[in-house]
C-alpha cells in the first residue's frame, strides 16, 4: 500500500499566508517562505501553494514568491490560482513547482486538463474541486468559492479524470476552517470511484480527524493549514500518531 500523505498548505492573500473559514473571514497566518521551511524540515510529504485571490482578481500567481518558496524547500511543491493556459504551468514550473493546481480554469476549459497533461504528463495536473452540499447534491464552485456552477462534484471530478488529471484536489467548503473533521462519505465515494489519488481538504481539527480522512475517507493524502500554521498539530506528532494505528505514513 502507498504511503499517505499529509500536506500543508500556503493559502497565499498579497504574499501573506492567511487561513478563514468556509473561504471567508482571513486573518495573516505569517511568512510562506518561512513556513515552507518548516514544513518541509518537520517531514510534510509535499507543500501546496494557493494564490487564493488570483483568478477573482484576474492575475497572474506570484511567480517570484513561488521560486523563494521553492529554494526553500526539499519536498514536492504543488502552485494554484490564476492558472489559465500552458505558459503559465511552463512559468511556474521554471519557478520551482513541481505540480499546478487547476481549478477554474479547468472547469471552464477542461482541455487545460488534457494539454497539460500531454505537455508535461499527468502527475503535474492537480484538479482542485471546491464544492459544498445544496439541495440538489455537492455544487462545484469558481473564483475562491465566489461563484455556483452547473457542475457537480462526482460527475466533474470523473471528467477531469478522463482529461487526464493526476489527482483531485476535493475542498469542502462547508468543513473549510471549522476544524470538525473532513468530509469523509464525499471523500470515500471519490476515492472509490475514481483510480487517480484524491486529497482530503477542508476539515482537520484534531489528529484523529487525518485518521478518519484515511479509514474512512479512504483519501490518499490529507491537507490542513490553520492546525499547522498555528502550531495546534506538530506535524511530527501527527505522523507518530498515524504509524501508531498502522497507517501507513512516511516518518
Amino acid at each position: 500500500m502507498l504511503a499517505k500523505r499529509i500536506i500543508p498548505c500556503l493559502d497565499i492573500c498579497n504574499g501573506r499566508t492567511v487561513k478563514g473559514t468556509n473561504f471567508v473571514n482571513l486573518r495573516d497566518a505569517g511568512d510562506p517562505v518561512e513556513l515552507g521551511r518548516l514544513y518541509s524540515e518537520q517531514g510534510a510529504d509535499e507543500l501546496t501553494f494557493l494564490d487564493i485571490t488570483a483568478s477573482f482578481e484576474g492575475r497572474k500567481t506570484f511567480t517570484e514568491l513561488v521560486e523563494r518558496i521553492a529554494a526553500n524547500i526539499s519536498i514536492p511543491f504543488t502552485v494554484g490560482g490564476g492558472i489559465h493556459e500552458l505558459k503559465d504551468v511552463e512559468r511556474l514550473l521554471k519557478a520551482g513547482a513541481d505540480k499546478v493546481s487547476v481549478n477554474s480554469a479547468a472547469i471552464k476549459n477542461p482541455h487545460l486538463i488534457d494539454e497539460i497533461a500531454l505537455n508535461f504528463g499527468s502527475q503535474v495536473c492537480v484538479a482542485a474541486i471546491d464544492a459544498k452540499q445544496t439541495d440538489d447534491g455537492w455544487r462545484c464552485f469558481l473564483n475562491g468559492g465566489r461563484v455556483p456552477t452547473d457542475r457537480m462534484l462526482f460527475e466533474w471530478a470523473r471528467e477531469a479524470q478522463e482529461h487526464g488529471a493526476g489527482e483531485i484536489l476535493f475542498t469542502s467548503m462547508d468543513h473549510d476552517g471549522v476544524k470538525q473533521g473532513f468530509a469523509n462519505e464525499a471523500l470515500r465515494r471519490l476515492s472509490d470511484e475514481l483510480s487517480i489519488p484524491v486529497i482530503a481538504s477542508g476539515g482537520a481539527g484534531a489528529k484523529e480527524h487525518f485518521r478518519d480522512a484515511f479509514l474512512e475517507g479512504h483519501a490518499d493524502a490529507a491537507l490542513a493549514a490553520s492546525v499547522f500554521h498555528f502550531g495546534e498539530i506538530p506535524i511530527p506528532e501527527l505522523k507518530q500518531y498515524l504509524c501508531g494505528l498502522k497507517i501507513p505514513i512516511r516518518i
